[in-house]
């Protein structure tokens, strides 16, 4: 088993920072004896925007959000998601 170093005490985020940016920190840290944890109520970041949209586009969208039964605006976020992920993958 290899002996890991001590984490010193940094007095500064952008210490620490520059610390962390210098070393590997599988030399302080045992990475076997870590613990597999989820966070289930943590909720992607969003910024709300504004968009103009064709109302006949919008009113298509409606409808199609209707037979999925969720909202429009969810619907455009999913399509614009998928889209983006395909055009990335090009």
């Amino acid at each position: 088993m290899k002996t890991r170093k001590k984490i010193p005490h940094l007095k500064s985020e952008s210490a620490e920072i520059d610390f962390w940016s210098k070393n590997d920190s599988a030399d302080y840290i045992d990475y076997s004896k870590a613990k597999k944890v989820s966070f289930p109520n943590l909720k992607p970041t969003t910024k709300m925007i504004s968009l103009r949209l064709p109302e006949a586009l919008i009113d298509r969208l409606k409808v199609m959000a209707n037979k999925k039964d969720i909202p429009y605006q969810s619907l455009i976020k999913l399509l614009l998601s998928d889209k983006v992920d395909e055009e990335l993958k090009r």
